[in-house]
């Protein structure tokens, strides 16, 4: 009895220490796949402004009635995040607490506006309904043109100085922040980024 007892626990430990490897090995699993998998960035298309032009400069009016010149340059230092919606646009929608949030956390470093187009009486409940800053939304045809927003959300990073920093379509709150990101350093893309670093890697 007192024998059989002694084999189980050895056979007990032997199960602890292989499932302890197995787990291990797992987990540096994880973090191979951690580094190969690439974040993901906003989707750029061929279409719209080049990064490291100048934006197209476009007057509008706020809903609000505060008349503003979007594109150009800002006086005050801020960039300018240009989120276009529709209020048919469900990810549009599910997209507005990470836009809000992202505004918060960036303070008076970055403006957002949020563009769309269409009569007015098509954006009264949006609006209301999402509690938009009526100074931070316009309706404006031209805007989209110039831009050249096909599909929606796209979005458009705009600094200080005038200058088209990162733009994209943005499914998710990744795909938004990937445009920060890209703006601050200096790449047309997240993707361009890592494409970058991977050729200084084999280089080295």
């Amino acid at each position: 009895m007192e024998d059989a007892l002694i084999a189980s626990n050895i056979a007990l430990w032997i199960a602890v220490v292989v499932l302890a490897v197995i787990v291990l090995a797992l987990l540096r699993q994880i973090g191979v796949l951690h580094e190969r998998v690439a974040p993901a960035g906003a989707l750029m298309g061929t279409e719209g402004p080049r990064v490291g032009e100048a934006a197209a400069i476009v007057p509008v009016v706020t809903w609000s009635g505060r008349p503003i010149s979007l594109g150009a340059p800002n006086p005050e230092g801020a960039s300018t995040l240009l989120f276009f919606v529709s209020p048919t646009c469900p990810v549009c929608k599910e997209l507005l607490p990470a836009v809000d949030s992202m505004r918060r956390n960036e303070g008076n470093a970055l403006r957002v506006i949020l563009a769309s187009d269409g009569p007015r009486a098509e954006h009264e409940s949006f609006v209301f309904e999402h509690r938009l800053d009526p100074d931070r939304y316009v309706l404006s045809g031209a805007l989209g043109i110039a831009y050249q927003v096909g599909r929606l959300p796209y979005a458009i990073l705009v600094d200080s100085s005038g200058v088209v920093r990162a733009r994209g379509l943005v499914n998710t709150r990744e795909h938004l922040e990937s445009l920060l990101e890209a703006g601050e350093r200096g790449v047309a893309s997240i993707q361009d980024y890592l494409e970058k670093r991977d050729e200084d890697q084999r280089v080295a």
